[in-house]
């Protein structure tokens, strides 16, 4: 499987876009830690998803699933042994938000593998 290219940052690959998607809207349902899983996403450990919850409900306004025009907007980078990655995300009132999910995707064998680190306003 040939990933991404290494260069710069980019926008998000069509193949990470459906799990982080699914990362998301367990997100807007208030499911923080991902309790149904999503493949290809490690587990998010409580104390990070109670970070998670809390970081979303102090923005103030209600997050929901991502439109197709986030993938405009976020983006990813080679950093070292894996890809960086930020998704813009959107709320109800007022489409896309200040707000940011970051973390990191590292290539396997046959497909890709994320793990969640912050939710937070750049």
């Amino acid at each position: 499987m040939q990933g991404p290219t290494k260069e710069g940052q980019q926008p998000i690959p069509q193949a990470w876009r459906e799990p982080l998607r699914e990362v998301v809207r367990a997100f807007a349902e208030g499911d923080y830690g991902l309790s149904r899983g999503v493949a290809g996403v490690d587990p998010v450990p409580a104390s990070k998803a109670k970070q998670f919850g809390e970081y979303v409900v102090d923005y103030g306004e209600t997050l929901v699933e991502l439109p197709e025009e986030t993938w405009a907007t976020s983006v990813m980078q080679w950093i070292g042994p894996h890809w960086e990655f930020w998704v813009d995300l959107w709320t109800a009132e007022e489409g896309r938000s200040d707000m940011v999910l970051a973390g990191h995707v590292v290539e396997t064998a046959d497909t890709y593998r994320f793990t969640l680190h912050l939710v937070y306003v750049p």
